[in-house]
Formats: structure tokens, C-alpha cells, sequence
């Protein structure tokens, strides 16, 4: 590490550090992890650098963490830290693997040997956690035999079954649930690497060490060696289940019940409260819209194994809808996609709408964003379809609660954390997150007092019964309730096209999303002003991993990066040249070059955007 250092700035709250190679990872990663800075809030070590995420995004607290990375660096290149390994603690993790990999006769053909030294070559060594890869619990394993350096597949597998060990370039690794992959399988393990319930709940985190042991029949992990308090928790050395084809389920309980909305219950952890929330004040869904999800302030400091903050696609909206009624401003809300969702209250309730005006109606009384309002025991809040925009945000005064994984209640769809989206019957129990209170208008109270016996009534003689009738938009056409693939198909579900399509105005304006520099803007041919030359529209594939343009291709090198970290708003450029915007639920690495990141208010506006929208990237210079 002789070389001058180079420190980009990863947007507003983020660092990237670029280092020569995996060692200089390893030693920079354990110096950083020794000596953390109160203000970092996430470490992603990858192939080449190392990604500081903080919790300030102020320019000064920034700098400060800049000036702590440059010293801690140099530090670990003059011998003065943290080398890296053997890892954290003295932890050897022991994976059981029945060798019988689809792939094994394929690795001995490019490798010149046999099958059987194949698989003596991977057992004989031991490995090290490198950094966390696309997937909760996936970790690049590196100390892979050179013999055993072999290309990935020239076409992915669609699915790869959870458990599979598999080779890839200098690196091995488990996949620890099914997955699209393009590694070569050796063998498998039922050893379970990811599991909410567990702390920490990656088995393989950077810095592990593991070691491969042939098994006719799998049993599990055993950890090895392991100094008390140091090393990672694993499970018990039991028979574990074997592998089965699908993805682990999250051993959580699901957040709300699956009955009709005159039985629904509050479906909440087992344990001495669980009877006394039955009685909690909630709000039952009767229709649940094409999709809405509980989303909070996300789940922050585990990327380093594969975990993404998460949280809702606009931070700043479910904020200012908390702060209307009261809340913490990371408190659980609903996420409602193009309207549709409507809300029964058992007992009292004030709620606040952010984001996407639906035109919502609280018992037939139009209420507007951006205002609190008081639910009494009986009253309906109904969404409608936004005129304009993709997402609303629903806050109710105690935030919503359903049981928290990993520390957050928001449905992460990448990784598939979290809640599963709202179906019809979900009873939402109100929680403790209210923290202030809340003047409420008493005007609309008295309008909704005065005119809620009539309008009830004239609901009645309309819906008949409102557990039995819905809207035709409510009506959902997917086998058994399962959520749209993406935001196009959402669209169409409420009968709606694209922007363009559906107000022909839109045709003539784009939406400006201001990005900064990127690490790798020196990627683009043109500079980061090229990305500003072209218009695009929003891809029907888009979704809270990532807003995909399609439109005339951005000239870039050829060639691609080191695997490095990734950050909500990070706009990729494949080698397409179409750009790929991340959203809140983005892998936490990625492999093309990062040639820009969205500003914290471009990242607001990219959540409101539909299928069709025109896009323009503007360049602006970074904060001083």
C-alpha cells in the first residue's frame, strides 16, 4: 500500500477506499473493526476496497471519518494494526459437504485431473471470509488450491439449491438459499449459514475461518477452537434437516394473520404479551391495493454479510409522516403502491399520509397528505389511485407492530426479510413509538362526527358489507394473493398504464434526478456530463431493488470492477449502457462500475416513478 491512497466520496453519508489487493482488504477491514468509529454505521469489505457507510451525512462529520480511514489505513500497511488473520477469534468452522456436485466432472476436465483430486484439493484446505456477497449469509471464501481456479458458467444456472458448494475464479463459497448462480457446484451441505434467530445470524462472517470435511451424509456445523466471546455462534453440532428446494423460510412468525377481516388477529411473538395484544388498538386491511409493505428505518450494520438497510424507498416522506402523528421518525408505517389499500380501525387511531397524494377518503371525507387525522373505532380509511406518482406513505400514531426481524419491521424483497406484503384480513396492531403528542385538527373531527352516521349509511347501501364487497381495483387477479412481479405490474393491476400513457402532459416533461459523482465515474467515456446528454424512460422491470432506464446506451469503458459495495441510489452502468438506479432493497455488491449516486432528494423522486416516466440525469458538483 505504498501507492498515494485514494478515498472517494460514495455520496452523501458513504467512503470508498480503494486498496491493491485481497490481503491489503483483509488487514484494512480487522484495523477498521479494532478501532470503529462511533459515527461508521456499516463496513462492506469486497474484492478491492473497503465501503464506510456513517450515520452523519453533514460534510464535516464526513471528513472526519475520512481523516480516521486514511490513518487507520495507515496503520495496517505499516504493521501497526489488525493483519487480518487468522480471523475473528480463533473460530474454525467445519462444513460437512457430501461431494456429488453437477459440476465436478467439468472442473476435473479444465483443471487436468480427476474427480476424486478434485475433491481431496478443496478438502485439504482452509479458508478464510473474505466479504459478503448478494445474498443474506453469503460469504467469498478465499485460500481456494490454484489448481482449482476455474471460470464461472458461461450461462447462470436459474436456480441454484440452497446449501450447494461451488467454485468460481479464485474463490469458493455455500449458498446459503436457493439463488440464480453462476458458480460450479461441487457438492452440498445441510449446515444452516443464515438464520434470523441466531446472533450473529451469519454462520461465515469476513474474517471466519472454514474448512471443508467429505461426509457421506451431512451434519451440520461444527465450530472449532473458538475463543469464548470471540468467535462466531453456530449451531449446535446436531443433524440438521437436509437441504430442500426452496429457499430456508424466515423461522420468525408472520407478522399478521391470513383470516377473513371479521376473525383477524393480531398475530404477535409467543411469550406473556401475546394475549394482552389482542386487545391492542389496530387497523384491520380490507383491501390490501397491489402492494403494500410495513417499512421502517431499515436494518442497518449488517451488510457486511449480505444484508442491506432496507426501509422505506423515500426515508424522508415516512419520516415526515411520523412526525405528524407523533412517532420516532424510524417508527414501522405502511408503503402503499398506487393506492388501493384501505384500512378498517378497531379502536382510535390518528394517522398521517406522505408521498403520492391518493385522494384517500376517511368515511367518505376527502383527507389530504400531509395532514393528521383521528380514526374513531369503526371508521374506514380508503386509498385511491395517485394521480401522479408511485408511492404513498401510511403513519399511524405508535407505528405499526409486527414482530421485528433483525432489529427492523421493513420487508426487505431482495433478500425476503421482514413481513410478507399485507393481504386482506391483516390485523396491524398499533405499537409504542409515539413519543410526542399530536394536535389534531378539530375541525375535521367535527365535520367526520357530523356527517359519519349518513355517510355510513350510504357506504352500506353501496358496499352491502364491507368485509365481502371491494372495489374492482381491489380484486386481486394473482394466484393466492402473491405480490406484482414489479411496478409495471402494479400499474396494470389498477387498470392504469404508464405515466405517459395515463396523462398525456407527461409526455413532454421528464423528471430531474441531480446525481453526484461516483467512485468509477472515470468509467464513462464522456465524464459524468454524458449521463446528462440522454433521455430515458423507466423500465417495466423496475422495483425496489433498483429503478432500470432503457433509452440511448452511455458510451463506458470496457470491462468491469472488482466485486465493491453498494449503496441506496448508486447508479450502476453495465455494460449495456443503460443505467441501473438502487433502491433501498439493492445487493450490497456489485461488479460494473458505480459512475454516479442520486442525491438524498433524487432518491425521493426515483420512488415515485413509474413504468414509462422520462428520466434526465443532471450532474451537480459534491458538497464543500
Amino acid at each position: 500500500m505504498s501507492d498515494p491512497l485514494v478515498v472517494h466520496r460514495y455520496g452523501t453519508d458513504a467512503l470508498l477506499v480503494d486498496l491493491p489487493d485481497l490481503a491489503a482488504v483483509r488487514r484494512v477491514d480487522a484495523a477498521l473493526r479494532a478501532g470503529r468509529h462511533p459515527a461508521v454505521v456499516d463496513l462492506v469489505p469486497a474484492a478491492a476496497s473497503v465501503l464506510v457507510r456513517v450515520a452523519d451525512p453533514r460534510p464535516r462529520a464526513l471528513a472526519a471519518v475520512e481523516a480516521w480511514l486514511r490513518a487507520a489505513v495507515a496503520g495496517a500497511a505499516s504493521g501497526g494494526g489488525p493483519n487480518g488473520g487468522p480471523g475473528r477469534g480463533s473460530a474454525v468452522v467445519e462444513l460437512p459437504v457430501v461431494y456429488d456436485g453437477e459440476d465436478l466432472d467439468e472442473v476435473a476436465a479444465l483443471t487436468g485431473t480427476s474427480r476424486e483430486d478434485v475433491v481431496a484439493r478443496h478438502a485439504a484446505g482452509t479458508y478464510a471470509a473474505a466479504f459478503g456477497g448478494f445474498l443474506p449469509g453469503f460469504a467469498y471464501l478465499v485460500g481456494l488450491d490454484p489448481g482449482l481456479h476455474v471460470p464461472r458458467r458461461d450461462s447462470p444456472r436459474p436456480r441454484v439449491p440452497p446449501g450447494s458448494v461451488a467454485v468460481a475464479d479464485a474463490f469458493t463459497a455455500v449458498y446459503p438459499a436457493a439463488s440464480p448462480g453462476g458458480w460450479r457446484l461441487l457438492g452440498r451441505t445441510d449446515a444452516v449459514l443464515f438464520d434470523v434467530d441466531r446472533e450473529p445470524p451469519a454462520t461465515l462472517a469476513p474474517g471466519v475461518r472454514v474448512r471443508f470435511v467429505p461426509a457421506r451424509a451431512t451434519a451440520g456445523v461444527r465450530t472449532l477452537g473458538t475463543d469464548p466471546g470471540t468467535g462466531p455462534t453456530a449451531p449446535p453440532p446436531t443433524p440438521t434437516p437436509p437441504p430442500t428446494p426452496t429457499p430456508p423460510p424466515t423461522p420468525t412468525p408472520p407478522p399478521t394473520s391470513r383470516t377473513a377481516p371479521p376473525a383477524a388477529r393480531p398475530v404477535t411473538p409467543p411469550g406473556p404479551t401475546a394475549a394482552g395484544d389482542a386487545d391492542r388498538p389496530a387497523l384491520v386491511v380490507l383491501a390490501p391495493g397491489p402492494l403494500t409493505l410495513v417499512e421502517d428505518g431499515g436494518r442497518p450494520g449488517r451488510a457486511d454479510v449480505g444484508v442491506p438497510r432496507s426501509g422505506a424507498a423515500d426515508p424522508a416522506a415516512l419520516r415526515a409522516a411520523n412526525r405528524l402523528v407523533g412517532n420516532r421518525p424510524d417508527a414501522a408505517g405502511l408503503e402503499v403502491l398506487l393506492g388501493g389499500l384501505a384500512l378498517l380501525a378497531a379502536g382510535t387511531h390518528v394517522v398521517a399520509l406522505a408521498g403520492a397524494d391518493p385522494g384517500a377518503r376517511l368515511d367518505g371525507v376527502a383527507v389530504p397528505t400531509g395532514t393528521a387525522v383521528r380514526l374513531g373505532p369503526g371508521a374506514e380509511l380508503r386509498l385511491g389511485t395517485p394521480a401522479r406518482g408511485l408511492r404513498t406513505w401510511v403513519a399511524v400514531r405508535g407505528g405499526v407492530a409486527v414482530p421485528a426481524v433483525l432489529g427492523s419491521r421493513s420487508r426487505d424483497v431482495l433478500a425476503g426479510l421482514g413481513p410478507p406484503p399485507l393481504r386482506a384480513g391483516d390485523r396491524l396492531p398499533a405499537g409504542d413509538a409515539a413519543v410526542e403528542a399530536v394536535p389534531l385538527p378539530t375541525h375535521r373531527d367535527d365535520l367526520r362526527d357530523d356527517l359519519r352516521d349518513d355517510l355510513r349509511d350510504d357506504l352500506r347501501d353501496d358496499l352491502q358489507d364491507p368485509h365481502e364487497v371491494r372495489d374492482e381495483r381491489d380484486v386481486d387477479p394473482r394466484p393466492d394473493g402473491a405480490p406484482a412481479a414489479g411496478v409495471d405490474a402494479a400499474v396494470r393491476a389498477t387498470g392504469g398504464g404508464p405515466a405517459s400513457e395515463a396523462h398525456p402532459d407527461a409526455a413532454a416533461a421528464a423528471t430531474v434526478l441531480d446525481v453526484l459523482p461516483g467512485p468509477r465515474v472515470d468509467r464513462l467515456r464522456g465524464g459524468l456530463a454524458s449521463l446528462g446528454a440522454a433521455l430515458f424512460t423507466v423500465d417495466p422491470d423496475s422495483d425496489r431493488v433498483a429503478v432500470r432506464l432503457a433509452g440511448p446506451p452511455v458510451a463506458r469503458l470496457p470491462g468491469e470492477v472488482p466485486t465493491e459495495g453498494l449503496v441506496a441510489g448508486a447508479v450502476q452502468l453495465p455494460p449495456s449502457g443503460l443505467p441501473v438506479l438502487f433502491g433501498p432493497d439493492h445487493p450490497v455488491t456489485g461488479g460494473y462500475p458505480v459512475v454516479a449516486v442520486l442525491t438524498p432528494a433524487a432518491r425521493a423522486a426515483a420512488a415515485q416513478l413509474r413504468p414509462g416516466d422520462r428520466v434526465r440525469l443532471h450532474a451537480i458538483a459534491p458538497p464543500a
